[in-house]
């Protein structure tokens, strides 16, 4: 199973580009598939590639259950 995570856009690159912050990493990836997306818009993130633009509340919500579990994980 795949899992896309949350990212909020820090700035549009050229050629279909931009860098995204993910947990407070710092990630470029493409946004081809998301044209219209802008800086400050959050984002569904899989595989390098934004899959598309999400709602603010539903990114930070996720982004907080995902830190949550990360920090029951046993490695």
């Amino acid at each position: 199973m795949c899992l896309g995570v949350p990212a909020k856009v820090v700035k549009i690159l050229p050629q279909s580009m931009a860098v995204v912050d993910v947990q407070g990493n710092l990630v470029e990836i493409s946004v081809r598939f998301t044209p219209e997306v802008r800086e400050n818009d959050y984002v569904l993130v899989h595989a390098g590639f934004a899959m598309e633009i999400i709602d603010p509340e539903w990114a930070e919500e996720t982004t907080r259950i995902l830190e949550e579990l990360h920090g029951h994980a046993e490695y």
